[in-house]
């Protein structure tokens, strides 16, 4: 690696390392790696060692931005990951959930559907407490025609 990448790539480990904590880092890294070892390179040293370092955007806007993309796209994985973080980011779950409501006229709302259904899954485990029929969001999930709160599977 040139000295640049080098330099990006720790950069991105630490980064990453203190959005989603150093165990669950690991985690990841290392299904990255069994995946493709080039995958996990390439987010630490590009997405997370160059694009989330730059200056501009505090890491919650940073957050809520990517998490609006992610659910935009469809991209559940990357979606679940990043709600993790924006929590560690400093968002807060009402922020994210705002987010997930706001994109339902750019996206489609089965994005935003889809989103909020990743959204309940993640955000009360982040709390410590397993899902359950109480919670706010869930309940309203529960209240739509369709695959309810976990889509079905």
């Amino acid at each position: 690696m040139p000295n640049q990448t080098v330099g990006s790539f720790e950069r991105g480990l630490r980064l990453f390392e203190k959005m989603i904590g150093p165990s669950d880092a690991r985690r990841m890294r290392a299904a990255w790696r069994k995946l493709e070892p080039d995958f996990e390179r390439y987010v630490l040293t590009f997405v997370a060692g160059e694009i989330w370092s730059r200056p501009g955007l505090d890491r919650r806007t940073r957050s809520l931005c990517t998490i609006a993309a992610l659910a935009a796209l469809g991209r559940t994985n990357g979606l679940e990951l990043n709600i993790r973080m924006a929590l560690r980011n400093g968002a807060t779950r009402p922020e994210i959930v705002e987010t997930l409501l706001h994109i339902a006229p750019y996206a489609g709302f089965p994005a935003s559907w889809e989103a909020l259904v990743v959204a309940a899954r993640v955000l009360p485990e982040r709390a410590g407490r397993k899902t359950h029929s109480r919670s706010p969001l869930r309940r309203k999930l529960r209240a739509l025609p369709g695959k309810g709160p976990r889509g079905g599977r």
